[in-house]
């Protein structure tokens, strides 16, 4: 089964998890490919593959300024996507309160209102932590990538 992780990102950091997210799941998933989300539409998400959405968050909570243009056509064109299956990295800094993640979270809420399924816990990443991202995403990717096979 194929893995397409789509990343919105201002800093890169969340770009730099899903390289190591790559590496990691490279045993469960042939072939995996990062798209930043500027280059793809929703028409990614008819592809046969378990999807992988990693976003940072911007500004007051919002959707990184790479991501905005799929999110606001999955609100604008809406569509029945219960056949996708995703998992769900959100990255913020919690020291902003309730727009911490939200960058993900949006995009976590939009994809079961359409009916896509999420597989798995949503792995926040909190930029105030001081851990290392990468090597929390790594953690909980250990789980998710033995339940997303199992799910498709």
């Amino acid at each position: 089964m194929q893995l397409h992780i789509l990343v919105a990102t201002m800093s890169g950091t969340a770009e730099s998890v899903a390289q190591a997210l790559q590496l990691a799941c490279s045993d469960a998933f042939d072939p995996i490919h990062i798209h930043r989300m500027e280059t793809v539409d929703a028409g990614i998400f008819d592809e046969d593959a378990v999807f992988l959405i990693c976003s940072s968050t911007y500004g007051s909570g919002d959707v990184p300024d790479n991501g905005q243009a799929l999110y606001a056509q999955l609100d604008a064109e809406p569509r029945y996507l219960g056949h996708v299956r995703y998992g769900l990295v959100a990255l913020g800094d919690s020291s902003y309160g309730d727009t911490y993640g939200m960058g993900g979270l949006q995009f976590d809420a939009r994809l079961q209102d359409l009916g896509a399924q999420r597989i798995g816990d949503i792995c926040r990443l909190d930029a105030s932590s001081g851990e290392v991202p990468e090597d929390e995403a790594l953690a909980w990717c250990e789980t998710w990538r033995t339940q997303a096979p199992a799910t498709s």
